[in-house]
């Protein structure tokens, strides 16, 4: 009896583990898929490639000390225009 409490244990354990593994993996995917939106608006607007724009993305949430998915989201929306993004990394 003990061993199938213990396999039940278990099975309920991986299944859980495989839960969070896939939230993780769908926020991941769906955060990607905003950064690229951004990356896209800000090189149209801004006459970038498309690492010039992740770059300039990236710097100014480093700089503003913001995670990379809110500016990007912040660009989508239109909070945050293209043209007021920190281009190069500031030093202090």
């Amino acid at each position: 009896m003990a061993d199938v409490a213990t396999i039940g244990v278990l099975q309920h354990r991986a299944a859980l583990e495989a839960q969070v593994l896939n939230e993780q993996l769908n926020h991941a995917l769906n955060s990607r898929i905003v950064i690229e939106q951004a990356k896209g608006i800000i090189a149209e607007r801004e006459s970038l490639n498309m690492e010039q724009a992740f770059s300039t993305l990236r710097n100014h949430a480093r700089y503003h000390n913001l995670r990379l998915v809110d500016v990007a989201s912040d660009v989508i929306d239109g909070t945050l225009a293209a043209s007021a993004l920190d281009r190069t990394a500031k030093t202090s």
